[in-house]
């Protein structure tokens, strides 16, 4: 057993977030274990670009409103305490709300080496479309 020293947050890369977002890393997984985790902190209006992971990702929201969205449309309002798992491939994006902060814990695995694959960034009216579903 170990006390892990916190890693400094970070912001998140332009390249694949839209808007201000921080990344405060959790764990690291060392073989055998793939287990990455972050908190991640949304500020209103941010989000992140289409993407997939190829295990899956589990997140579970602890500030704040956001949204996770998919391809075909779904959307899932994330509240403090909700927890939303997009299974393996699954195209998607999630943020917050254009009026509210939100923070997410954000749990991934690696698969040889990967644990993520970036695509575009959401546009603006896919973002508004989404957003003005959540919570209706």
């Amino acid at each position: 057993m170990e006390l892990v020293p916190v890693a400094p947050t970070a912001i998140a890369p332009t390249e694949r977030f839209t808007g201000r977002v921080y990344v405060s890393p959790l764990h690291s997984g060392e073989s055998p274990s793939s287990l990455v985790s972050a908190l991640v902190h949304f500020t209103p209006g941010a989000r992140t670009n289409w993407h997939s992971h190829p295990v899956g990702q589990t997140l579970h929201c602890t500030q704040g409103s956001g949204v996770v969205v998919t391809r075909d449309g779904a959307v899932i309002a994330m509240r403090p305490g909700d927890t939303v798992h997009t299974p393996a491939g699954e195209e998607h994006w999630h943020g917050a709300l254009p009026d509210s902060l939100m923070s997410h814990l954000a749990l991934v695995e690696h698969l040889n080496g990967e644990s993520a694959t970036w695509l575009e960034p959401v546009s603006d009216a896919e973002y508004t479309t989404a957003t003005s579903q959540a919570f209706v």
